[in-house]
């Protein structure tokens, strides 16, 4: 089947233009632009759909996504999170190891979350494996199963089953990886420097729960990141950045040749903590959301590059895991659910700032897809690529309503809130698989595997 995909304004490159995207064979075969159309194709050869001044992007990739099944579908499942995605413009995602049971830390429990997607994916789905204490001489083979990734925290992730790594340990991994050069080690960089957050913690207030994270444990985290990228000449990857301290030392990092990459998420670059109540426990997640001039430090290192990429780090639980009923920060799970609003949230406060969808489509379309591997084949609009595009229209405000989000549970600090910028339609390889608030009853998804090198 062919069919074209017009617009005034289509994102090619670094450039929107006037185009049409002909897709056949579930890629991207050609790009028409004005009265070449019918010069160069019979008249009526195949369908044109025509979305008139609507933008017409690639569509996101977001490598930060908890599912949490098989073990905790109660939280999120393949099928609500992947049509979630699908309606925020969304056509690939990657799970992270755990808040799943068993954690994904060998070839046991990496099939286990292969079986439990079969027939439930609405877009593209691959998977990271973990690194612990206990399973660096499984790490190899994982690699060689095909994860995109593997994933490490410096500090409790909340999971028994997923301990926390040394900076010992992260030298022991590295080693272990040494032949899988290129795939990256990402990193909850965050470290206790020497005190018992539980201790100080005020059940009901955010402002005490956020002074129990300071900047400073990032800070440290990154510090032995940076040195040990470049000790091992490896690729590390830092997730969900929340400390704008830390910039300088990534940007001489970077400018000094070391391999590291850098992501943020919507909701520090959207929210900030002085408009955050008590008891809201919404809105603890970890490291947690800071202040408003940190959140501007973290937009100015997104404009220059510092910051390489946005994703959701979506982290669902169950209400009752929230404790709102009593506002309890320290008996709360810490996880923000968002995949569905990261675009329309991360549009309305470019907007803001003047910033262009070309800059916000680099930072979650083509970056993400070059850290996973997939920048051949996603995160673009080009001849011989996937056809996994978006409509888009920047203009279209709305107020977020969770009872219409389609993640499992439905409880989002983003509920009332108005945003800028409307995902329209969703294309994944050329298959209309969401329309208007309509998704199609044919998941269409795949597992998505990295070949070894």
């Amino acid at each position: 089947m062919k069919i074209g995909i017009r617009s005034k304004n289509v994102l090619i490159g670094n450039e929107v233009k006037d185009a049409c995207v002909i897709i056949e064979n579930e890629k991207i075969s050609d790009l028409f632009y004005p009265d070449s159309i019918n010069d160069s194709e019979p008249e009526n050869s195949f369908e044109i759909i025509d979305y008139g001044d609507l933008v017409i992007m690639p569509s996101l990739i977001d490598t930060h996504v908890h599912i949490n099944e098989p073990g905790r579908e109660e939280w999120e499942g393949f099928e609500t999170v992947t049509k979630a995605a699908a309606a925020g413009g969304i056509t690939m995602l990657v799970d992270m190891p755990l808040n799943s049971e068993p954690v994904t830390t060998d070839r046991k429990s990496l099939d286990q979350k292969i079986n439990s997607a079969t027939g439930k994916l609405y877009i593209d789905v691959g998977f990271y494996g973990g690194a612990v204490p206990e399973n660096v001489s499984e790490l190899s083979l994982l690699y060689r199963c095909g994860v995109l990734g593997f994933k490490s925290f410096m500090i409790d992730s909340g999971l028994e089953e997923f301990r926390h790594v040394t900076e010992n340990d992260l030298e022991n991994i590295l080693k272990e990886l040494d032949p899988a050069k290129d795939v990256p080690l990402l990193v909850h960089a965050e470290t206790n420097c020497g005190f018992d957050e539980k201790k100080y913690l005020s059940d009901h207030s955010y402002s005490s729960f956020l002074n129990t994270r300071p900047r400073e444990w990032e800070n440290k985290a990154i510090e032995i990141l940076i040195r040990l990228s470049k000790k091992y000449d490896r690729y590390i990857h830092i997730v969900h950045l929340s400390s704008s301290d830390a910039l300088d030392m990534i940007r001489q990092a970077k400018s000094d040749g070391i391999k590291i990459t850098v992501e943020t998420c919507p909701h520090y670059l959207y929210f900030n903590s002085e408009n955050i109540q008590d008891n809201d426990t919404r809105f603890k997640c970890t490291p947690p959301i800071r202040e408003n001039e940190n959140r501007e430090k973290l937009w100015e290192a997104v404009e220059d590059g510092t910051i390489d990429l946005i994703v959701s780090d979506h982290s669902p639980c169950t209400d009752e895991l929230k404790c709102m009923e009593d506002g309890n920060f320290k008996t709360a799970w810490g996880g923000i659910s968002s995949i569905q609003l990261g675009l329309s949230a991360i549009w309305t406060e470019a907007f803001r700032r003047g910033l262009s969808l070309t800059e916000v489509s680099k930072l979650m379309s083509a970056n993400p897809a070059k850290l996973i591997g997939m920048e051949k084949r996603k995160g673009k609009i080009e001849i011989g690529m996937d056809a996994d595009i978006i409509v888009f229209d920047p203009e279209r405000k709305f107020i977020v309503d969770c009872n219409k989000l389609y993640h499992k549970n439905k409880l989002t600090p983003y509920d009332g809130e108005e945003l800028q910028g409307e995902v329209i339609a969703t294309y994944l390889r050329g298959n209309k698989i969401y329309d208007n608030g309509n998704i199609s009853d044919h998941p269409k998804g795949r597992v998505i595997f990295r070949k070894a090198t």
